[in-house]
């Protein structure tokens, strides 16, 4: 149902040869495995168990590996894409959360929720290669484009901390909404969209300026933001929906119902659709971009949260 009101890269997944598409790999935190999700079709392909409640999720350049943080157990899952399981587990200390990975491949970027800190990682060795101090409390992060930068959510400190990739120092600072969970870059690596957790609101800013430059209005507790079809959608929390609104005017477009508690949320490869992992409905919700209906409800593992690039796409 609408109501009209004011991140991921796929291709062959390597368990079949008939097998291309938009693949989703939807971390269940209270099941402590990975669904992997045919997005043709709703078919679950295969379960994957990482263990230690598992909430974010990168997929890697070519889609070679996806990256998994398991907060409970401090660690990072390396799974390789041709034999979806899991090949490696780096530790963390502290309390590892959100991650993104470099367009190089060669570095994994991890939240330590408890310590304001960024870690950067050598997948290939399970090195630390570096750690960044930024704000507090930070969750969600992203990589621009070009891999030049990494933007950091710092919810506790209502800022977004951005690091250059090449010296490892943060350098600049912008002040956002209240408690900035998601943070999601455009495919330019020009803007970037946080999901401001105590306002209710979604900050917009100037990458290269480093300076917030419009703010939309949308519903409770927004988590985090797609972007597709020159529109913004929000998942919002305690609302049950998704707020839609205008990426040139920044105008609200309308509201979408879907499963309870929305969280994890991103555009298929084709722009066409909008999927959103239903926390507390162990769903994935799939929605027409031009309709701005849901057309589609799939099965997850129990407490889907998705929280980042869990898109597989070719």
């Amino acid at each position: 149902m609408i109501h009209l009101l004011p991140v991921l890269l796929v291709g062959w997944l390597g368990i079949s040869s008939a097998l291309a598409g938009d693949i989703a790999f939807v971390t269940n935190q209270s099941s402590n495995d990975i669904s992997v999700i045919d997005l043709d079709n709703g078919k679950t392909l295969k379960t994957i168990p990482v263990g230690g409640k598992p909430a974010a999720v990168a997929v890697g350049p070519y889609g070679a590996r996806i990256y998994v943080v398991s907060p409970d157990s401090k660690t990072l899952s390396v799974i390789a894409h041709d034999t979806l399981s899991v090949t490696k587990r780096i530790k963390l200390d502290g309390g590892p959360f959100g991650v993104a990975v470099h367009p190089d491949g060669q570095r994994v970027y991890i939240t330590d929720w408890y310590n304001a800190r960024v870690f950067e990682v050598a997948p290939d060795t399970g090195q630390v290669l570096r750690i960044i101090k930024v704000g507090e409390s930070p969750a969600g992060v992203a990589v621009t484009p070009d891999g030049s930068r990494v933007l950091s959510a710092d919810r506790d400190s209502d800022q977004v901390s951005i690091i250059d990739t090449d010296s490892g120092e943060r350098i600049a600072i912008v002040p956002v909404g209240e408690r900035p969970f998601g943070v999601t870059i455009d495919s330019t690596g020009t803007r970037a969209y946080t999901a401001d957790v105590g306002t209710n609101t979604v900050t917009v800013i100037d990458i290269a300026n480093a300076r917030a430059i419009g703010q939309v209005k949308v519903q409770e507790r927004p988590y985090v933001v797609a972007l597709t079809g020159g529109r913004g959608f929000v998942t919002n929390q305690y609302a049950d929906t998704v707020s839609v609104f205008d990426l040139e005017t920044l105008q609200p477009v309308g509201t979408i119902d879907v499963g309870e508690y929305p969280e994890g949320i991103i555009n298929s490869t084709d722009g066409r659709r909008v999927y959103v992992a239903n926390w507390f409905s162990n769903t994935l919700s799939v929605i027409d971009v031009q309709t701005l209906r849901v057309t589609a409800e799939y099965e997850t593992g129990d407490g889907p949260r998705a929280f980042g690039a869990f898109l597989l796409a070719e």
